[in-house]
């Protein structure tokens, strides 16, 4: 069987669990709409590798498209927004 690889960005920020504030971290894959969490950055992107792994076999299996990330194409920015005006 040939091996197929293939690479997603993943954004990474540290987030709170909502009922005990303890800090973790998501992970989110943009390009698949998916996203997971971890007690650590480790455990974030491993989480969210597996949930890749699985979501894509499930398009294969269903037949669908899957989804290709083409990092070269976008432009990551960030944006200054001035909210003085709305105090």
């Amino acid at each position: 069987m040939e091996k197929i690889v293939r690479n997603y960005r993943i954004i990474i920020k540290q987030d709170a669990y909502p009922d005990t504030k303890k800090v973790c971290y998501s992970a989110l894959c943009p390009t698949l709409g998916l996203a997971d969490y971890g007690d650590s950055v480790e455990e974030a992107v491993r989480n969210i590798n597996d949930l890749i792994r699985f979501h894509l076999g499930s398009l294969e299996n269903e037949g669908k498209e899957i989804p290709v990330d083409e990092p070269e194409k976008e432009l990551v920015t960030e944006v200054q927004v001035d909210l003085s005006s709305h105090a």
